[in-house]
């Protein structure tokens, strides 16, 4: 027995495959997904001896004074957590929403 599938396989000049069509719901949540990934400027910076948090806040171009704003802490609070290596995960995670990113992104 053939399953359904809700994928399209369209063939190229020479018959072979070329292109997939899948429906859009299916494509969004790949998408959504891929959220968990961590830009290589990110990775870079780290590479480059800054902290997680310090590349996120620069690769998205805020300044401290930004985040600590979204935070609603002083840029001082902000500039302390932001050069531990250690966070707490409850401030790991609130810093990452502050961020528009997963707490997950900034634990690497």
């Amino acid at each position: 027995m053939n399953a359904r599938t809700n994928i399209q396989i369209i063939n190229g000049p020479e018959g072979n495959p070329a292109f997939v069509v899948i429906p859009y719901a299916d494509y969004v949540k790949q998408h959504t997904d891929d959220q968990a990934l961590i830009p290589h400027d990110v990775i870079s910076r780290t590479a480059d001896g800054v902290t997680p948090l310090r590349a996120w806040r620069e690769h998205l171009g805020l300044t401290q004074a930004e985040v600590a704003k979204r935070l609603e802490i002083t840029q001082s609070a902000y500039a302390q957590q932001e050069n531990s290596q250690r966070l707490r995960k409850t401030s790991r995670d609130k810093i990452a929403a502050a961020l528009g990113i997963t707490g997950a992104q900034l634990d690497f």
